[in-house]
C-alpha cells in the first residue's frame, strides 16, 4: 500500500535533516522515502520542487557540517559569482585539528583561515570574498584565476587592495600563482570574457586601453565602453550572447549610433574571436591606425 504524501510547510523551502524532521514528528521514516523528497546527502533532504542549484547543495552540506566554512567555488556562488554548477562538489574548509570527513559530493579541506575572513552569511560560515578570491587565484589557470578575482570584486564585493594584501601574505601551494593573478586583476571587468580580452590585449604590442571608459561628446555622456583608446576614438566591446535579446539589440544599435555620431569606431569581439587571437589583434591594430583623427 503506497505511503501517503505528507509535505509539512516548514520543510518546503529549505533542505533539512531527516532525523530532525522525524524527531519533531513532522515525518515518519516511511514518509521520508516518499516521492516529495529528494535526498541530497546522507540524512539531508529537500522538497522535489526546490530547484537543484549549487546553492541548495551548499545549504544541505552546511546542515551536515555546521562548523565547516563554505569556501572555494562554493563560496563564490554565495557571493553571487557563478563559478560552480548544480552537479559540482560543494567545497568546504575545516580548521586544523578537526576530524577528517569524507562524504560523496562534498570536498572538505583543512585550512587555517583568519577569523576576520570567516563571515556569517545566509546562516552559514563562509570565507570572505577576499579570502575566496585568493584561494581561487592560487589554484586555477592564470586567465581563469584573474577572471575569478575580477568577478569577486565586481559582483562579490571584494576589496581589490585587501585581496592583493592577503595574497602577498599567503603561504603554501599556489601562493605565487595567487600573487600573480591578483596583481593582474583590475576589478573592472563585467564578465570573465572581458578579463580574458583585456589580458590578451595586454600581452600584445597594442597600446594599453582604458577599461570601462566613459565616452563623452563635450559635456554630454555618450556611452561606457569595455575598452577605449580616447586619443584614437576607438572602442573594443565584448559581444556576449545576452546581446542577442531583441530588446537589447535595439538598445545596442542606439548606443552604437551615438558612438558613431561622436566620431568613434567600435570593434566588436565574440567568444570565437578569442580563439583567433592573432587575427583579432590585427583587426584592432588596423582600427587604431586607420581611424580618422
Amino acid at each position: 500500500m503506497p505511503v501517503p504524501a505528507v509535505v509539512p510547510d516548514p520543510l518546503r523551502r529549505r533542505p533539512f535533516r531527516g532525523t530532525a524532521a522525524i524527531s519533531r514528528g513532522l515525518l515518519t521514516r516511511a514518509q521520508l522515502r516518499s516521492s516529495p523528497w529528494r535526498r541530497l546527502f546522507r540524512d539531508v533532504y529537500a522538497h522535489q520542487d526546490l530547484e537543484p542549484t549549487h546553492e541548495l547543495r551548499i545549504q544541505a552540506a552546511a546542515l551536515l557540517y555546521p562548523h565547516a566554512v563554505v569556501s572555494g567555488r562554493s563560496a563564490a556562488v554565495l557571493w553571487e559569482v557563478p563559478l560552480a554548477g548544480p552537479d559540482d562538489d560543494v567545497e568546504l574548509s575545516s580548521f586544523p585539528g578537526a576530524t577528517p570527513v569524507r562524504t560523496a559530493g562534498i570536498r572538505m579541506r583543512r585550512a587555517d583561515l583568519e577569523e576576520r575572513h570567516v563571515l556569517r552569511h545566509a546562516g552559514m560560515w563562509v570565507a570572505s570574498p577576499e579570502a575566496t578570491a585568493v584561494e581561487l587565484a592560487g589554484g586555477r589557470d592564470l586567465d581563469d584565476a584573474v577572471a575569478a578575482v575580477d568577478q569577486l570584486v565586481v559582483l562579490g564585493g571584494a576589496d581589490l587592495t585587501d585581496v592583493r594584501r592577503l595574497a602577498d601574505a599567503a603561504l603554501g601551494p599556489g601562493c605565487r600563482r595567487a600573487r600573480q593573478a591578483c596583481a593582474l586583476a583590475d576589478g573592472k571587468a563585467e564578465s570573465p570574457q572581458e578579463t580574458r580580452l583585456r589580458l590578451l590585449i595586454g600581452r600584445s604590442d597594442l597600446p594599453t586601453p582604458v577599461a570601462q571608459y566613459r565616452v563623452r561628446a563635450g559635456s554630454r555622456f555618450v556611452a561606457k565602453v569595455d575598452f577605449g583608446w580616447p586619443e584614437h576614438r576607438v572602442a573594443v566591446e565584448y559581444d556576449g550572447l545576452w546581446h542577442n535579446d531583441p530588446r537589447q539589440f535595439v538598445l545596442d544599435r542606439q548606443r552604437l549610433n551615438r558612438l558613431t555620431a561622436a566620431g568613434w569606431r567600435v570593434v566588436f569581439v565574440t567568444a570565437a574571436d578569442l580563439h583567433r587571437r592573432d587575427q583579432l589583434i590585427a583587426r584592432i591594430a588596423r582600427a587604431l591606425t586607420t581611424v580618422v583623427r
